[in-house]
């Protein structure tokens, strides 16, 4: 695992948006966040699980949370303009973004993959992505020290045969962190990074890989020190970088 220890209180007073938080890397990244002091801002397209996860974070008595129900599938320009508006009233800033939400598609031949499967998948990992991370700019150039964090893959950055879709919006993805990352240096109180999480036990990995053990893989909660680390402020002086939360 990456080999980094968060202090207790490292994101005390700040504000993160995590999106596909209602599972898996999403939900673990969201509890971890609280866990360390953050408010967090619970964004998912299915309300009965954020409400769940909102139980949980009060419960364990952290800094109360909020929920915003959206579909980044179908979400619109007018959409994430309303919530920025809404967040700049309520806190006035952002401190940190974390994109994570994600769709696998179909693991086929470019030959016969679906055009319409194809769309869906780009919309959700990179034009939602670029588009909520357009419309919270202003927000995170309010705090004193924001972190965005961009979701990779090793397929990424090798394209792999059968991956289609997902390989290549994540290679959109590293290059949209690495184009952002470039405007922000020097010029801004940002940095903008991406995390590679590697095979992590949750749903998508076992519709991508239906015969492999799940438990050979570590759980979302066990690759957390590198999503802690990109978010805090041990991470001030690191921009443009692709991480590994395993190594």
């Amino acid at each position: 695992m990456f080999d980094y220890t968060a202090p207790e209180q490292l994101l005390s007073n700040k504000v993160i948006l995590v999106t596909g938080a209602g599972d898996g890397i999403g939900r673990a990244a969201a509890k971890a966040y609280a866990a360390h002091g953050a408010t967090v801002v619970l964004l998912g397209r299915t309300l009965e699980k954020l409400e769940s996860l909102y139980d949980e974070i009060e419960a364990a008595g952290h800094p109360q949370p909020a929920i915003v129900p959206m579909n980044l599938e179908s979400a619109t320009e007018h959409e994430y303009m309303e919530l920025a508006n809404t967040l700049e009233q309520e806190f006035g800033r952002l401190d940190g973004l974390l994109n994570n939400a994600g769709s696998l598609g179909v693991r086929t031949p470019l030959e016969s993959y679906d055009p319409v499967i194809w769309n869906q998948v780009m919309q959700v990992n990179v034009t939602s992505a670029f588009m909520l991370t357009q419309a919270l700019l202003p927000l995170l150039q309010e705090s004193d020290d924001a972190s965005i964090i961009f979701t990779s893959s090793s397929v990424g950055r090798k394209g792999r045969a059968y991956w289609g879709a997902y390989s290549v919006s994540k290679f959109a993805t590293e290059g949209l962190m690495q184009v952002l990352a470039d405007e922000m240096d020097n010029t801004s109180n940002i940095r903008v990074n991406c995390i590679n999480p590697g095979a992590t036990r949750t749903q998508m990995r076992v519709t991508a890989y239906p015969g492999e053990p799940p438990q050979t893989n570590p759980t979302p909660a066990e690759i957390m020190p590198v999503y802690l680390y990109l978010m805090g402020a041990d991470s001030h002086n690191v921009n443009g970088e692709s991480l590994d939360a395993q190594s």
